[in-house]
């Protein structure tokens, strides 16, 4: 699944995301520490990984695994 960064705390780590289907999602600092990126920005894509109960695990940047 992809969305697109709506915030970002660079000191906390966390933020939300608005998914392709229209859903807001919060991602905390775990998701964005699993991603091995450095710094969000407002309106950048991601690819989202989420468990069975939708929590999200880790953010990618489309076509990078």
């Amino acid at each position: 699944m992809q969305g697109t960064v709506a915030t970002f705390d660079a000191q906390t780590r966390c933020g939300t995301l608005l998914l392709d289907d229209g859903t807001e999602v919060s991602y905390p600092a775990a998701a964005f520490d699993a991603s091995g990126l450095r710094l969000l920005r407002l309106g950048q894509r991601l690819t989202v990984e989420r468990d069975a109960d939708g929590s999200v695990l880790r953010l990618t940047m489309p076509g990078l695994h």
